[in-house]
C-alpha cells in the first residue's frame, strides 16, 4: 500500500512538472519563424497588444499546429504506454497491432476519390472507422480469448493488409499529382493546420484517451501475469477490446489530420519507466505528456531549419526514432543474454 502511494505521488508529480515544460516550451515555440522576434512583444501580443498580422501570425498559423503537435503526441505516447502494458512488450507500439496503417488507409481512401476537399469531415470520419474496423478484424482473427503472441501476429496481419491497400491506391492514382498528395500526406505533417484541424480530431482522440485512461489498473493487474489479474477479477477479454478500441480511436483521430507519425508511441514510455517504478498505471499520462513533448520539439527544430521545402514531421521523428529503437532492441537483447547466463 505505501509503495502505491508513492508512485501516485511520483507519477503525479512527473505529470504536473512534464505539462508545465510542455506550456513553456509550446508558448516560447510561438515565436520561432521570423517577424515576432522577442518574448516582451510576444507578451504584448499575448495581452491583445498586437497588430492584425501578428495576431493572424501567432493565433492562427503557429497556434493551431503547436496545439496539434502536442495533441498527436499526447495520444500516441498515451496509446504507446497503454498498448506496451496490454502485451507486456516495451518493443510494442500502436502500429505493431495495424491501428496507424488502417487509420491511413481510410484517409488515403478519401484523398483517392476527391472527397477531402469537399467534405471536411469525411478523411477523420473514414480514418477512425478503418481503425474501429481493423480492432474488429483483430478480434475477428484471434478470437474471444487471445493471447498476446496471437494479438500481435493478427495485428501484423492488418497492418500489412492495409499496407497493400495504401499501396495500390498509389498504383492507381489517376495522376502524378494525387499519387504526390497521398504521398506527401503520408509523411505526416502538422504543416497549414488550421483549428479546423484540431477540432475534427478532438472529439475522436479525447474519446480514445478516456478508454485508454480507464484502463490503467487493469494494466497493473495485468502485469501480474494473466491468471493473477483474472484471480484479481480483471475482464481480459473486455480489458483488451477497450484499451485497443481506446488506441484506434486516439491514432484515427490523429492520422486523418496529421498522417502517419511513426516511433512516438514507441519511445515516451521507456523514457518515464523508470521515474514511475515501472506500474503501468503511473506510465500512461507521462507517456502522453513526453510524446506531446516530443512532437511540439520537433516541430519547433523543424520551423528553424532553413529549407526550401519544410521537412516532415514524421520524417523527422522517424530519424530519431530508428536509432533509438536499436538501442532498445540492443538492450532488451543484452538484457535477455545476462538472464541466460
Amino acid at each position: 500500500m505505501k509503495h502505491a502511494i508513492i508512485n501516485y505521488m511520483i507519477g503525479g508529480r512527473l505529470t504536473f512538472s512534464l505539462l508545465i515544460l510542455l506550456l513553456l516550451i509550446g508558448y516560447m515555440s510561438l515565436l520561432l519563424g521570423g517577424t515576432i522576434e522577442s518574448l516582451a512583444r510576444l507578451l504584448d501580443i499575448t495581452f491583445g497588444q498586437g497588430t492584425l498580422m501578428e495576431n493572424i501570425i501567432i493565433w492562427q498559423i503557429r497556434a493551431p499546429r503547436i496545439v496539434l503537435a502536442a495533441l498527436t503526441g499526447f495520444a500516441l505516447g498515451l496509446a504507446g504506454a497503454a498498448i506496451q502494458g496490454l502485451l507486456r512488450n516495451p518493443l510494442a507500439e500502436p502500429a505493431l497491432l495495424g491501428a496507424s496503417n488502417s487509420a491511413a488507409l481510410g484517409a488515403v481512401m478519401i484523398i483517392y476519390l476527391g472527397l477531402s476537399g469537399t467534405l471536411s469531415f469525411a478523411v477523420p470520419f473514414a480514418a477512425t472507422l478503418c481503425a474501429l474496423l481493423s480492432v474488429g478484424l483483430l478480434f475477428l482473427l484471434v478470437g474471444q480469448r487471445a493471447d498476446t503472441v496471437r494479438l500481435i501476429l493478427a495485428g501484423f496481419a492488418v497492418s500489412a493488409f492495409s499496407g497493400a491497400g495504401i499501396a495500390l491506391a498509389l498504383n492507381l492514382s489517376p495522376n502524378f499529382f494525387a499519387a504526390l498528395e497521398i504521398a506527401f500526406w503520408l509523411l505526416g505533417s502538422v504543416e497549414n493546420r488550421s483549428w479546423q484541424h484540431v477540432m475534427l480530431a478532438l472529439p475522436p482522440v479525447l474519446c480514445g484517451i478516456i478508454l485508454l485512461l480507464s484502463g490503467g489498473r487493469g494494466l497493473d493487474a495485468l502485469a501480474l501475469g494473466e491468471e493473477t489479474a483474472t484471480s484479481l477479477g480483471v475482464r481480459l477479454t473486455y480489458l483488451r477490446w477497450r484499451l485497443v478500441g481506446g488506441m484506434a480511436l486516439a491514432v484515427g483521430g490523429t492520422v486523418a489530420v496529421v498522417g502517419v507519425i511513426s516511433f512516438v508511441g514507441l519511445i515516451a514510455p521507456h523514457v518515464v519507466r523508470p521515474f514511475t517504478g515501472g506500474v503501468p498505471s503511473r506510465c500512461l499520462l507521462p507517456s502522453a505528456c513526453v510524446g506531446a513533448l516530443m512532437l511540439v520539439l520537433a516541430d519547433s527544430f523543424i520551423r528553424i531549419i532553413p529549407t526550401q521545402v519544410e521537412l516532415k514531421l514524421g520524417v523527422v521523428t522517424a530519424f530519431i526514432g530508428v536509432p533509438i529503437f536499436l538501442f532498445l532492441l540492443l538492450r532488451a537483447r543484452h538484457f535477455t543474454a545476462q538472464i541466460n547466463v
